[in-house]
């Protein structure tokens, strides 16, 4: 799971907070006078204003000209502005003759079309009103991306006595923020849109762990342990004073308010019955938006159904295969309980885990110029969840760097309840959040400055994880999978994907419960029971992000096979990986076309 920056808001904010900062210069010089230069000028503006108006997702990019300001993402005022501005631009694209544009002009044309048509979806259907009385849950909640992204050791550089000044302006909104949620989610109560009660708990929790935190080892007083040397001691003193006072004062009192609304309103209110979308009123209209929205496709939710039992099947058989391979005596059942429990499959310690990560990506950096000609210039380091978000927070995650190298993307290790975390699938979990899956995509569009910045930072969940779990399939032409069990570790994580459309729909389509979606996780697959709560809870708090995987996977799949088959001694692995790496995440109708119009 790549997160290049926390969704916490509705999907007007979560696209516009997609966005990452780089001069425009590059970009404007390469267009002439004409339809092209209108286009680029679009793209430019719109990229302006949206920076405006979500400060935080200049910080990812570096742009520190808003750092001061956390963002005002839950006000009335600022989706009428959002939704003004897509309108306002879609005009300004309709007029541009798309017929008198280049080849890529003409993909960052039909990217822009489809992903402002889609927002203003949103804002048609009356779906913005009903996410804005959810905007707290516990995967993807401000509560916890805050603390992350204050602690100095996220995308908010905390390097000079500016920067420190700034970290503590941004407090501001970040407590207006949780205030405004109240009343919002106050208002979910009444209109019928509240979240699960497992959602509820578990944002309970996360507040308790932060709130009862000693004030010295708080995320937020992180930086105050880090303050740079060359600074003076007036203003050490001055800062030191400010941080505690901030924290204890009005950082903490806010977590508080929030926590007893949680506890004395919002958890009685919360739905107990089923925990998906299902159970809600406009449910289903919200989960098809969501189907949508996260596959670039218009396929329903019985279609995605059907297709997950359909790969499932089919990763069963070959699972089946590989544990006939390495000799087991039992069914497949007992075979996902032997890789669980083995002391061979467990890591001694926490560094031990990472040390044998960095072992897998030596390996893979050696075989990667055998498929890609195209690579990126960003580094990678591997580093250990925060303590204070691994409890539900996936197995591994991947965070963006800037565009210049500055800060490094990171692959996260999630090393909580190390018993829990096997060894055997680590070569696939390496491909899909790192090489070259999560950390190649993404640098390399934003290192791509001929592109206009909605697509070098924007995207599309089925494009994006659609590429990283291809990534993992490529692993035997990358020298991975030589051992039998690390080969079933790629099945068991795609099995996971297969799962994923499945549970998903089951939990928001079909009435299942969170028991029903643990079993079927054991049940078909060697997932400890931590992460097949983990996963259960993270759809039933982010519906529809997890469909997008096999969504993307399949139709990138296809695209290779069919070019393979069209161009036969001719085709050009590096080439076709360079073609649907080199113009970002686009939504999978637009490479579709871009493919076709490659292999012709």
């Amino acid at each position: 799971m790549a997160i290049t920056r926390r969704n916490f808001v509705t999907n007007a904010a979560l696209a516009a907070a997609a966005a990452g900062f780089a001069s425009p210069a590059a970009f404007a010089q390469t267009a002439a006078d004409g339809p092209a230069k209108a286009l680029r000028q679009l793209f430019i503006d719109s990229d302006e204003t949206s920076l405006k108006l979500n400060p935080i997702s200049g910080l990812f990019r570096g742009d520190m000209r808003y750092a001061d300001q956390f963002g005002d993402y839950l006000s009335e005022a600022y989706y009428k502005q959002s939704e003004a501005n897509s309108r306002s631009e879609l005009k300004r694209l309709l007029a541009i003759p798309r017929a008198q544009l280049g080849p890529v002009d003409k993909i960052a044309y039909d990217v822009f079309k489809y992903q402002t048509e889609f927002g203003l979806k949103a804002f048609d259907t009356g779906i913005v009103q009903i996410q804005r009385q959810l905007p707290i849950d516990h995967f993807t909640g401000v509560h916890t991306f805050f603390p992350d992204l204050q602690s100095g050791q996220s995308a908010a550089p905390y390097k000079t006595v500016t920067d420190y000044e700034n970290g503590l302006k941004r407090c501001d909104g970040f407590i207006t923020f949780l205030d405004e949620a109240q009343k919002l989610m106050a208002q979910g109560i009444r209109d019928g849109h509240v979240q699960p009660k497992v959602v509820t708990q578990n944002v309970i929790e996360q507040l308790q762990t932060i709130t009862k935190l000693p004030l010295e080892d708080s995320p937020y007083y992180l930086p105050i342990k880090a303050l740079p040397a060359d600074f003076s001691d007036a203003d050490k003193a001055r800062l030191t004073a400010a941080y505690r006072t901030t924290i204890a004062d009005k950082l903490m009192p806010a977590y508080r308010r929030l926590e007893k609304f949680m506890v004395e309103t919002y958890l009685p209110a919360s739905r107990s019955e089923r925990p998906g979308l299902a159970s809600m009123k406009d449910g289903a209209k919200v989960y098809q938006y969501l189907i949508e929205s996260n596959t670039t496709t218009q396929m329903t939710a019985d279609e995605i159904h059907k297709l997950g039992l359909a790969e499932v099947a089919r990763i069963t058989a070959e699972m089946n295969a590989t544990k006939d391979q390495v000799g087991f005596k039992g069914d497949l059942k007992a075979f996902f309980t032997h890789l669980r429990d083995d002391p061979k499959f467990k890591f001694e310690s926490k560094d031990a885990l990472l040390t044998a990560y960095r072992g897998v990506e030596a390996k893979v950096l050696k075989r990667i110029p055998e498929l890609f000609a195209l690579t990126p210039k960003s580094p990678l380091e591997i580093r250990p969840v925060p303590e204070f978000l691994e409890k539900n927070q996936a197995g591994a995650y991947y965070q963006q760097g800037t565009p210049d190298g500055s800060r490094p993307g990171v692959f996260y290790v999630n090393t909580y309840d190390l018993p829990s975390r096997t060894s055997f699938g680590m070569e696939t979990l390496f491909l899909h959040e790192a090489i070259p899956g999560h950390h190649f995509q993404i640098s390399l569009a934003q290192e791509n400055t001929s592109l206009p910045p909605f697509m070098r930072f924007g995207g599309n969940t089925a494009y994006v994880e659609g590429w990283a779990l291809y990534a993992e399939s490529i692993g035997k032409e990358l020298g991975m999978f030589g051992d039998p069990y690390q080969y079933f570790g790629r099945l068991d994580d795609e099995m996971l994907r297969a799962m994923r459309l499945v549970v998903d729909t089951g939990l928001h389509a079909k009435g299942w419960t969170r028991e029903q979606g643990i079993q079927y996780f054991l049940d078909n697959s060697a997932q400890s029971e931590t992460d097949a709560r983990a996963e259960v809870e993270r759809y039933i708090a982010i519906p529809g992000q997890a469909l997008a995987y096999k969504i993307g996977q399949l139709t990138i799949t296809r695209l290779r096979a069919e070019a393979t088959k069209r161009l036969g001694g001719t085709f050009d692995i590096k080439g076709f990986h360079a073609e649907v790496l080199n113009t970002g995440a686009l939504p999978m109708q637009v490479l579709e076309a871009k493919i076709r119009a490659w292999k012709a």
